[in-house]
């Protein structure tokens, strides 16, 4: 039983230094990346309905809410567990035999992630930020605000793409339509 907890500090033979994790520390890491990705996904489709409900508002203190709400779930959940994502999938490739770069789905998920990570913090945050501001200070008139106009517009749209991609990636992590990168020249080179 006490190997067992020190199992994830026990090395592979195979010359790399990859610590291995039991069946269950795996189980719980893998747990906590879905748990993550869950509350990825779900935040990002409840910010888009959310601005979808704006789009109709009618109300300043309606329109100001929902944006405030918008930034609330992006600031205190979104970001949070993106980065829980980001973390627990690192680990995920390193302590099992997926690997970061022997399977052409981890790859891709890898590339996908990443994009929505550069997305999300350069534009679709900003966008949140700047109508929740603005329908703020500008109360109704804010929908006449071509900023305004621009960046809720944003947010309505990069949120449905960014719940799109997530369902794409959660799809590959299940599926893993691709399979392993052949690794018949690095074999060849090696044993010459």
């Amino acid at each position: 039983m006490q190997a067992q907890r020190f199992a994830a500090f026990n090395y592979n033979n195979s010359g790399g230094q990859m610590p291995k994790l039991t069946i269950h520390q795996k189980n719980w890491l893998l747990s906590a990346h879905i748990g993550f990705a869950a509350l990825w996904t779900g935040a990002v489709l409840s910010m888009f309905l959310l601005s979808l409900r704006n789009t109709h508002s009618t109300d300043a203190e309606v329109l100001y809410t929902l944006d405030s709400a918008i930034t609330l779930l992006d600031d205190w959940i979104v970001i949070p567990a993106a980065i829980g994502s980001v973390v627990t999938a690192t680990f995920l490739c390193w302590v099992t035999n997926y690997g970061f770069v022997k399977f052409y789905w981890v790859i891709t998920k890898w590339i996908l992630t990443t994009g929505l990570v550069i997305f999300g913090t350069f534009w679709l945050f900003p966008w949140g930020n700047v109508a929740a501001r603005l329908s703020g200070r500008e109360g109704l008139q804010a929908l006449e605000n071509p900023i305004y106009t621009f960046d809720a517009k944003g947010v309505l749209l990069g949120t449905i793409i960014q719940v799109l991609f997530l369902f794409v990636i959660i799809g590959i992590s299940v599926l893993k339509p691709w399979g392993r990168r052949p690794t018949q020249a690095k074999n060849q080179t090696s044993s010459n």
